[in-house]
């Protein structure tokens, strides 16, 4: 089975998104920084998740994007979906053609899993994710490391202007 990183990045962002966009819009630059994805990747999964209704952006000071939906309303699936990325589990992407240009024997088994895979994901929302205690508790490690690594910068900054 096959999820590549662009389906992988885009809900990890959403997840990100969907815990911090309740204070205000977050910017794509703090989602990078904290889940280690970059800058210019998230601009590629943002425009497509935006083309997806999935986000909206805020333009302005204090802007970045936040869901287009309530958490509930949006499954990982969907995600994965506008993204243009597949949860596939046959060798031939579906095609039929797994077998010297034919179906192989196992081709519907496949099918049949990838389609078991993203029914399971379609059952699963961004609230579903951020109500989970484990996700709490990343989301809150990450957190504290983002505020003791900007804190260390801003006390570089404060020692420079003095000096």
């Amino acid at each position: 089975m096959r999820l590549t990183t662009k389906g992988r990045y885009a809900v990890t962002a959403m997840l990100d998104l969907a815990l911090h966009a309740q204070r205000s819009p977050v910017s794509l630059a703090d989602i990078s920084e904290r889940q280690g994805i970059s800058l210019s990747y998230l601009e590629q999964l943002f425009a497509k998740l935006r083309r997806g209704n999935l986000v909206s952006s805020v333009r302005g000071p204090g802007g970045g994007y936040q869901l287009a939906r309530e958490m509930a309303a949006i499954q990982v699936a969907q995600v994965i979906d506008a993204v243009n990325e597949s949860v596939d589990a046959t060798r031939c992407q579906g095609q039929g053609d797994c077998h010297a240009g034919d179906t192989c024997l196992t081709h519907h088994l496949w099918c049949d899993l990838s389609q078991q895979i993203h029914q399971f994901l379609s059952g699963i929302s961004l609230a579903d994710l951020v109500s989970r205690h484990e996700v709490q508790e990343v989301a809150s490690r990450q957190d504290q490391r983002r505020c003791s690594t900007g804190a260390a910068r801003l006390d570089k900054i404060e020692a420079s202007a003095i000096d």
